[in-house]
């Protein structure tokens, strides 16, 4: 298992997501008691797409945000570099049009989409900036970007319980829920190692994104970055 703290090879973190794909929905609301899904909704918000827009949701996993883009009569691209996890989608979701492709190489054209999101994937993007730079690449002029990721709680006191929970308490449930449980070891250390919520809005900057602003949810556990293209 490829470490948090080293560099991440794109066939590791592959191979990690097919494993936890036939179980993963299921795992990820029960290591977050449910709050999972309003974070999904709240960055759905944000994205304040219509219908007709384009919009790709990227590291999009089993297509459980791209349902909701759909219902709306939004044109979703469900897009995930791990087979199995677009496999596990397309079993319980047949109607959306999964796209394999890796973020830091995607598999489409300039200007293609009004808004791109991602939740909780970037921090597994082995080049965090060049997947912030293909995102814009493939946003049209006055496009925008919603980042949904896993951050740093803002209260001292509630920062150390919630990171006792991530290196002790999440992987002892995963253990319980999971059809690979030892992946979430790599997990809690990957949101342990990630930058704070200031530091992401920097990486967004460098990437060329414009307007770049944060909100916090749960306290800080997670963050939703915005920027304009």
């Amino acid at each position: 298992m490829t470490r948090a703290e080293l560099d991440k090879k794109p066939t590791d973190v592959r191979r990690m997501f097919d494993a936890v794909a036939k179980r993963y929905d299921v795992t990820n609301t029960v290591l977050s008691a449910g709050i999972d899904r309003k974070w999904r909704k709240e960055m759905i918000a944000a994205v304040d797409a219509r219908a007709g827009d384009r919009v790709l949701d990227l590291a999009a996993g089993t297509g459980v945000s791209s349902v909701a883009f759909a219902e709306a009569g939004v044109q979703v691209v469900p897009c995930d570099f791990s087979v199995g996890m677009l496999q596990a989608g397309k079993k319980v979701r047949p109607t959306l049009d999964f796209v394999a492709g890796d973020g830091t190489k995607l598999p489409f054209a300039d200007d293609t989409f009004d808004a791109v999101t991602i939740s909780f994937g970037l921090r597994n993007f082995v080049d965090t900036v060049a997947g912030l730079r293909e995102m814009r690449r493939v946003t049209r002029p006055g496009g925008r970007l919603v980042v949904c990721e896993f951050s740093h709680p803002t209260n001292a006191v509630f920062r150390t319980a919630y990171l006792e929970y991530l290196m002790k308490g999440l992987p002892a449930v995963a253990r319980g829920v999971s059809s690979s449980p030892d992946a979430y070891v790599y997990l809690a250390e990957s949101i342990r190692a990630w930058p704070d919520q200031a530091g992401l809005a920097r990486l967004l900057q460098e990437a060329g994104w414009t307007s770049v602003e944060h909100r916090n949810l749960t306290g800080g556990i997670v963050a939703l970055h915005r920027g304009v293209a």
